[in-house]
Parts: C-alpha cells; sequence; structure tokens
C-alpha cells in the first residue's frame, strides 16, 4: 500500500494517533489533520517520513474544499479518507442547551460530511477510493449524559449507509468502525474516577477488559484494505462484545 495517500482527521492523539501509526507503518502517506499546531506537529515527529501535518479547524466547513485542494495538488490523488475528528460532552440531558447540542453536531456531523464530499469529488474521478467513519458504542445502546454526541454518532451510522448506496457504485467504498471501551489517556482518567462506571463496563464486555487502540487501527486497516473488496456500508463494533454484552 506504499503508493496510497490517507486523510486521518483528528490524527494527532488516541484512535486516531494510533491508526496513523498503522498506516505509515504500512508506508501509506498519511495526512494528519489537527487543530493543535504543537500536537499535530509532535505527532508527525513521532510518526516518520510517511506523515503530513496539516493544522486546520474543519468547523471552517466553506475552507474545506481549499484544504482538498490543497492535498490533491501535493499527491495527485487521495486514496482513503478515516472520518476520526470528533467532540463529545458529559451533561445531563436537561442541562444541554442549542448552542452546545449544535456545536457537537456541527463538529461531527457537519464537518464529515463536508470533507467526505471534498474528497469524494476527486475519488470519484479516479474510480476508487476507501472511507471510513468512526462510530461509537453510543450509537448502540443508551448510554446517560451525552444526548448531542449520542445523536451525532447515531447519524454517522445512518450517513455511512446511506453513502455507502451512493458512492459505490463509482469504485467508493464506505465503511463504519463502533470502538467500544478502548484503553486510552481520556478514557482511563474517566473510568478510573468512576469506579462504579469502570464496572459496568467490564461486566458487560464479555471479554472482561478495555481494548487498546491499536485494536480499532487493525480493523480500520483492514477496510481500506484488498482484503475487504467487496465490504461496504457495514458498521463493525471493536468492543470485546460490549455491544451485545448482558
Amino acid at each position: 500500500m506504499n503508493d496510497k495517500i490517507a486523510i486521518i482527521t483528528g490524527g494527532n492523539s488516541g484512535l486516531g494517533f494510533a491508526t496513523a501509526k498503522k498506516f505509515c507503518d504500512q508506508g501509506i502517506t498519511t495526512y494528519i489533520i489537527g487543530r493543535n499546531p504543537e500536537k499535530t506537529t509532535q505527532a508527525c515527529k513521532e510518526l516518520g517520513s510517511y506523515s503530513r501535518p496539516v493544522i486546520f479547524d474543519l468547523n471552517d466547513l466553506e475552507k474545506i474544499p481549499a484544504l482538498v485542494g490543497n492535498i490533491l495538488a501535493e499527491t495527485g490523488h487521495i486514496d482513503i479518507l478515516i472520518n476520526n475528528a470528533g467532540i463529545n460532552m458529559k451533561k445531563d440531558f436537561w442541562e444541554v442547551t442549542d448552542v452546545e447540542f449544535s456545536q457537537i453536531m456541527h463538529t461531527n456531523v457537519l464537518s464529515v460530511f463536508a470533507i467526505s464530499r471534498a474528497v469524494v469529488k476527486q475519488m470519484k474521478e479516479q474510480g476508487y477510493g476507501n472511507i471510513v467513519n468512526i462510530s461509537s458504542m453510543a450509537a448502540q445502546y443508551g448510554i446517560p449524559k451525552v444526548i448531542a454526541y449520542t445523536a451525532s454518532k447515531t447519524a454517522i451510522e445512518g450517513m455511512t449507509r446511506s453513502m455507502a448506496v451512493d458512492l459505490s457504485p463509482l469504485g467508493i467504498r464506505v465503511n463504519c468502525v463502533a470502538p467500544g471501551f478502548i484503553k486510552t489517556n481520556m478514557s482511563s482518567k474517566a473510568l478510573d474516577s468512576d469506579p462504579q462506571r469502570k464496572d459496568k463496563v467490564l461486566s458487560r464486555t464479555p471479554m472482561g477488559r478495555l481494548g487498546e487502540p491499536e485494536d480499532v487501527a487493525d480493523a480500520i486497516l483492514h477496510l481500506v484494505s484488498d482484503q475487504a473488496k467487496y465490504t461496504n456500508g457495514v458498521v463493525l463494533p471493536v468492543d470485546g462484545g460490549n455491544s451485545i454484552g448482558f
């Protein structure tokens, strides 16, 4: 895959970084889109010569076509898009404001649509491409205090199916990964500070442990590879069985 060009949004930390590392290790030239200059630049230093930092706020929807155009000017093609960037907010349902709900939908849904549309225009011309969207367990079952995030990730799963129907006749496969509870700095801090929540997470996960970021990265790499060439429009939970656990 060393002639492939990939874009990973939110690729400077967590699951995005693990995926970027997997791609770079495979020789895929990977553009890491992040808002934080220091964090994004440092991530690319760690990832090595196959990574490219792109400092950009995906909330600037009107600038996304130019962003994609700049990458195309350097590469001539884009083969893979991983829509990983997203934000969350934990708050009681009745306390969530219209502005807060709208902000999460804007980042987690509108920006995914906007960058996918821009990239697809090129993929359509070249006759092939792979897009993987990132969902969440919040779209698989009810999780308390994350109404806006849940709405956004449920939208992502519906978008995945609709995109797959529209785009696969053009040679563009679209799939989705729904990570379970994965051991990242953010999740570890949240669960370690709430032992009751952590016990509940582990008790309904048949494998009895949290996943590793590499588990999600492996699934994404598989979906964009030729090994998954007939896999299209699926939502793949990578959760140790959490979504079917009792």
